[in-house]
């Protein structure tokens, strides 16, 4: 005969009494729940303590080997974060696991809560996704000198979800990634050499090959202006009170602001010093004394004041 199916002892009813939950509380043998739960619960928190550690410490090297490799410093440091929130997560996830949380239902627990979070921050995870391509297609480093969003300064650092400018003042502008990679970009320091542009207007009347001359010598004389590309001079406009030219000579980068100020006033110095002039905006301003039909102004104005009712006085 088939013995018969036991069942489990019913759970106790929760005592609701003071003197009954003492007594429940004295039946419970805390030495082995101690045991049980104490080791598990020391478990988990040394398996955070050590993960966290090495988690810093494996990102960090991460960084240090992409530095000696000569990386791009913002990747570096992208990656660095990157790694060490990866790592948390599995950190976290063993040791829930060693508390004897199942890791299949908590993975789907934590993939819902994704899910939901994902809605709520979708903005935030537009500047992740805008932040990886910043890292990914690199339209600028850090230390370039930008213009991003309508905005102008000195990329300081490109973060997660938001990248850092400085402006030539010294103010800090922090930007989402998602405007920077939705608008223009403007890297001014991307390549090695750049273009000055200098306009300057000269009168109709001055000799324009003379001033052609001036302006490629002042370029010629300061050593910053490379000779490849040779600097040149164009008509730009012939304008109301001026004939527009422009010199345009190449300097590195690094030299530009520097080279454009002093090629500037050093173009103001010698068109004023050779005799040329710089037209300021002029208009003619023609005064007839009569109008269309010879009838003088004077008689005109004479008649509108005495229909005004006030009569001027008679000379003597």
């Amino acid at each position: 005969m088939s013995s018969p199916a036991t069942t489990p002892p019913a759970l106790p009813a929760i005592p609701t009494e003071p003197a009954v939950l003492l007594n429940e509380l004295r039946g419970i043998d805390w030495l082995q729940l101690l045991e049980t739960w104490g080791l598990k619960l020391l478990a988990a928190v040394v398996i955070f303590l050590v993960g966290m550690w090495l988690a810093k410490r494996l990102s960090a090297g991460l960084e240090r080997v992409l530095g000696r490799t000569h990386a791009d410093a913002t990747l570096g440091g992208f990656l660095r974060r990157a790694s060490y929130a990866a790592m948390m997560v599995l950190v976290i996830i063993t040791a829930l696991t060693s508390l004897g949380v199942n890791p299949t239902s908590m993975l789907a627990v934590l993939g819902a809560a994704g899910l939901a979070v994902g809605l709520a921050l979708k903005d935030s995870l537009s500047n992740i996704a805008s932040g990886v391509m910043l890292i990914v297609l690199r339209p600028f480093r850090d230390g370039d000198f930008v213009q991003a969003a309508g905005l102008e300064g000195i990329i300081e650092e490109v973060r997660i979800f938001q990248t850092r400018m400085r402006t030539l003042d010294n103010r800090l502008i922090v930007l989402p990634n998602s405007l920077i990679t939705t608008a223009p970009i403007i890297n001014f320091t991307a390549k090695p050499l750049r273009r000055i542009d200098i306009p300057v207007g000269v009168g109709y009347d001055d000799d324009l090959k003379r001033a052609k001359e001036i302006l490629l010598k002042i370029a010629r004389d300061d050593a910053r202006v490379l000779p490849d590309p040779a600097p040149s001079v164009i008509v730009s406009k012939l304008s109301e009170s001026s004939v527009d030219l422009i010199l345009l000579a190449w300097a590195k980068t690094k030299d530009f602001g520097e080279t454009k100020s002093d090629l500037t006033e050093a173009v103001r110095t010698e068109i004023i010093g050779n005799g040329l002039n710089i037209p300021y905006p002029q208009r003619d301003l023609h005064v007839y004394h009569h109008n269309a039909d010879g009838t003088p102004l004077t008689d005109i104005i004479t008649k509108g004041v005495a229909d005004d009712g006030d009569v001027p006085k008679q000379p003597a």
